[in-house]
């Protein structure tokens, strides 16, 4: 195991590390910017180093600052959480050069999931079901026209290079594609550095679901069940529950096995998760990988009971899987996550400001993954995700129940949260029939502003 490792986060995810790597008896260091002086995850480091000012390029988004950082405090190993510098080759590239280990994939397979396009081909020729689209980047928006009629509309253009809903566009008529190409290619340009697109066929009303896994340096890799995640709003996640209630024992089982022979054969390492849209005859298609431990890792681990960063830490220390799970993870359960952002729950506006007054909920099967505490400050340089809360039951019926209870027990002042908006979702009969899509909250806000 690691001597010392350097978290190269902040907030709820960097705290969450420390607190593994201290169970491990690991030493941790923290890395922090101006604005986050007083934040837990620099309270509770055996060491922390301040960056930078506020904003994310000037501070964590910083390779060399955070480099020095870490040699500076000798470290063995970066933990880079999610978000930030976690999904960035050059860096994983750059921490390998300096002789520290980065706790994630080899640069290359990142690099290769990041490529939107080329992880399509990879699974692909791995039969990992995948939507129709078109085979690789699509140079002009007369060659989308092409390829839009070829599919069907309605189609979906996408950044080669991101994520997080930007670069995005869907199309419906041939009409509209001309000037939707453009600002999409436009919009992903300016958001990371790469204009060019790809096309996939749209699926109107699809669920999300995606699957954790978990692969060694030995070339063993194991997935961990699924989890639901089409409580979205503009792509970014609300609510994540796991199990899903549309993926049966067979489909599981058919899928976990393609996705443990894929990901061995790329030379996969480390936590990951594979993304799939689930059509309206409940058929899997794959969209994409987060090379990185996912925000709702915890629904997971409620119901398998593993630690997934300590695995992350056991793994990248060179560990193996049958080393670190048990000889067969067994399904306990049903379980919730609500993401607590500070933001109104009517306009979606931020909401930065100090916390006056924080309490959260505890009780059985209650589980709160948090940085702030009364008298915290949220700067307004970051996301906007405070908490998050996550509830386990017996059923789903009784993680409802007990996130009901939570949420009427969480307690923040001083700034606006997304609390109230989540009460409101649990109380709609579709979504507690588990009658819901990516297009859910489209519908739920609609019926409540009427």
């Amino acid at each position: 195991m690691f001597r010392k490792v350097l978290v190269a986060n902040r907030g709820e995810i960097a705290l969450r590390v420390i607190n593994a790597c201290r169970e491990l008896g690991v030493r941790t260091v923290a890395v922090y910017s101006e604005a986050d002086r007083n934040s837990l995850h620099v309270r509770f480091a055996d060491e922390a180093i301040c960056i930078g000012p506020p904003r994310p390029t000037d501070s964590y988004l910083n390779v060399p600052a955070v480099i020095a950082a870490a040699e500076i405090a000798d470290v063995d190993a970066i933990h880079p959480g999610y978000g930030l510098l976690s999904e960035n080759a050059n860096f994983a590239e750059v921490c390998r050069a300096s002789n520290i280990k980065f706790i994630g994939p080899p640069p290359e397979v990142t690099r290769l999931m990041g490529e939107k396009e080329k992880a399509r081909q990879a699974m692909k020729q791995a039969n990992v079901p995948i939507l129709p689209g078109s085979d690789g980047v699509i140079a002009t928006a007369d060659e989308a026209l092409q390829v839009a009629r070829s599919i069907g509309f309605p189609v979906i253009l996408k950044a080669k290079a991101g994520g997080g809903g930007r670069g995005m566009r869907i199309v419906r008529t041939a009409e509209e594609l001309p000037n939707l190409y453009h600002a999409a290619s436009t919009e992903a340009a300016n958001a990371f550095g790469n204009g060019e697109l790809y096309m996939e066929k749209f699926i109107e009303q699809p669920r999300h679901i995606e699957f954790q896994v978990l692969a060694d340096e030995h070339g063993n890799v194991t997935t961990l069940f699924e989890r639901e995640c089409s409580i979205q709003r503009r792509h970014q996640k609300l609510i994540e529950e796991a199990p899903s209630l549309q993926v049966t024992p067979k489909m599981r089982e058919e899928i976990s096995a393609t996705l443990n022979r894929c990901l061995s054969e790329i030379g996969y390492q480390n936590a990951g998760t594979i993304e799939f849209l689930m059509d309206e005859d409940r058929k899997l298609y794959f969209i994409e990988m987060n090379t990185r431990i996912q925000v709702e890792h915890p629904v997971t681990e409620a119901i398998t009971g593993i630690d997934l960063v300590k695995a992350q830490l056991r793994i990248a220390s060179g560990e193996k899987l049958s080393d670190i799970l048990p000889p067969k993870v067994e399904l306990r359960g049903h379980a919730i996550e609500c993401r607590i952002n500070a933001e109104h729950p009517q306009k979606f506006t931020p909401s930065a400001g100090k916390i006056t007054a924080f309490n959260v909920p505890g009780g059985n099967g209650i589980r709160v993954d948090t940085a702030q505490y009364a008298e915290g400050v949220v700067p307004p340089y970051y996301d906007s995700l405070i908490a998050k809360l996550i509830v386990h039951g017996k059923d789903r019926a009784e993680a409802m129940a007990r996130m009901e209870r939570a949420l009427s027990q969480f307690v923040v002042q001083g700034i606006d949260t997304s609390i109230s908006l989540h009460q409101g979702i649990f109380q709609d009969e579709d979504f507690r029939n588990g009658q819901f899509d990516t297009k859910f909250m489209e519908r739920f806000l609609a019926r409540r502003q009427s």
